[in-house]
């Protein structure tokens, strides 16, 4: 931004704080949004084209630093002229792809010319910007954990095993860079604290060995978070944590820290709805240009240490679906029960990203919250039935009212033939091949998570595969069902 002097007859930039600054960014996201990537499971064919627009952008210096063990091009992409290096990776674990999709929104930032034009000369003039967008192809290829070795990247700092990890460790040592940025996913059933609220970001600075020093280079990265928790408090007031700082001498973060690069991890946990980590996406978009501001010019050193320490650590104690006070009869006996749900991600082939619904806990959970969170007291859980009739074809299940179903407490339906190969449905019922003689009617801890609530003889919600569906107002919030076949 820049304002006119009528005095001089010259330009005068505007400079903004990193505070004011991510507000700003923040409410433009949607213009640098890279729109050809839309969903978390996408695969390195996708950001080939892009690599290749960045090679034909004279802004930008692209490298390809190797290849995985599936022999995929691991990029650098770089810019800036500044004297001082940064280096930022992201999905060395494939299935953690938040931040790769912001750093693709990042270079759509630098490559326009636009309002923020002062901004980026301050960053850019000062700094070296190092990207390696996806560390990990193959393991995104399949959209899981470890490479195709089988290994954990971020656990082979040390033996240097795979040839992901040796580029890695050969750029920062060739780069040295002043500033590391460790950008992961972590499982959206964190909170923070002990309280009810999401983990949606957490940072770390990691330690360098299994003492708590504080040497200047962990300090500065330490004191960079406190920047960034401050920004982000703005558009998600109580749903940043730190991440647990035990000491892992085989992580590369902690390892990279100790080799002299202030090293800063960014977990993107969960948000409500956001399956796709589309919201979490534009906030890693906010909090990496606020660092880069705030380390260009060196706003975050008038921070203190103390306030790091302050920002309250994760906790693992969320379910996705937490049902309190439910009446539930067993042997004879009634109890009331608290059913805690977790809803695990499989990548299918046709519907892409599934979720299956598994009873994780049951009893008393006072100590646990709920992403989504009900309190049914004196509904009774009762388990399902299944349709009387047999279907002959999964294409006829389209003529049938799911809601009728499931308000007779029907929850199974048996069908003969044509069913769908990866085991899920969009249909809110659980689908049953006709040769299975076994039922699913146990409500247990680690059964799938399909069962009634009712008041007396009326059903007033079916949990579908770990998902409520309320028949009193006909919302249907099914994601997907299962299949057993």
């Amino acid at each position: 931004m820049s304002m006119y002097n009528a005095f001089s007859g010259t330009i005068m930039r505007q400079y903004f704080s990193p505070l004011e600054f991510s507000h700003r960014i923040f409410d433009c996201y949607d213009m640098y949004k890279e729109s050809t990537i839309d969903r978390k499971n996408f695969k390195h064919s996708s950001i080939e084209p892009l690599i290749s627009e960045l090679k034909r952008n004279r802004k930008f210096s692209v490298k390809k630093l190797g290849e995985s063990v599936e022999r995929r091009s691991i990029y650098l992409v770089s810019l800036g002229k500044g004297s001082r290096d940064v280096l930022l990776w992201s999905q060395m674990h494939g299935d953690e792809s938040t931040a790769t999709m912001a750093l693709f929104d990042i270079f759509n930032f630098f490559s326009k010319d636009d309002d923020f034009s002062d901004v980026k000369e301050i960053i850019l003039k000062n700094l070296r910007l190092n990207f390696l967008p996806m560390l990990n192809p193959d393991g995104a290829e399949k959209f899981q954990r470890r490479n195709a070795l089988g290994i954990d990247i971020n656990r082979d700092a040390s033996r240097l095993q795979c040839p992901e990890s040796r580029i890695l460790k050969e750029i920062r040592d060739k780069l040295s860079p002043e500033f590391g940025f460790n950008l992961h996913d972590q499982s959206p059933r964190y909170s923070v604290g002990n309280s009810f609220k999401i983990a949606s970001i957490s940072f770390l600075a990691p330690r360098l060995n299994y003492g708590n020093e504080v040497p200047p280079v962990r300090e500065k990265a330490m004191k960079l978070i406190v920047d960034l928790k401050n920004a982000l408090s703005e558009f998600i007031p109580g749903h940043i944590s730190k991440y647990s700082d035990d000491f892992e001498p085989r992580a590369f973060g902690d390892n990279i820290q100790s080799w002299g690069t202030s090293t800063i991890l960014i977990e993107s946990g969960g948000w409500q709805n956001d399956h796709q980590k589309q919201f979490l996406r534009k906030l890693n978009f906010t909090l990496l240009l606020t660092s880069l501001l705030s380390i260009a010019e060196e706003s975050y050193t008038k921070n203190k240490v103390k306030d790091y320490y302050c920002i309250p650590e994760n906790k693992e104690n969320i379910f996705d679906l937490l049902i309190r006070n439910v009446i539930l009869k067993q042997r004879d006996k009634f109890s009331k029960v608290d059913i805690g749900i977790n809803r695990y991600e499989i990548l299918t082939e046709d519907q892409g990203i599934v979720f299956r619904g598994i009873i994780e806990d049951m009893g008393d959970l006072s100590g646990y919250y709920g992403s989504e969170e009900y309190c049914f007291d004196s509904l009774e859980a009762l388990c399902g039935k299944e349709y009387t009739e047999v279907i002959e074809s999964y294409s006829d299940l389209k003529d049938l009212n799911f809601e009728d179903l499931l308000n007779e407490g029907i929850t199974t339906i048996n069908v003969k033939k044509d069913l769908p190969k990866d085991g899920f449905s969009k249909y809110p019922i659980l689908i049953k091949s006709s040769e299975i003689s076994a039922k699913i009617d146990n409500i247990a801890v680690k059964s799938p998570a399909f069962f009634l609530l009712r008041k007396g003889k009326e059903i007033n919600f079916a949990v579908i595969n770990g998902f409520l569906y309320n028949l009193k107002t006909s919302t249907n919030n099914v994601y997907n069902s299962c299949i057993v076949q």
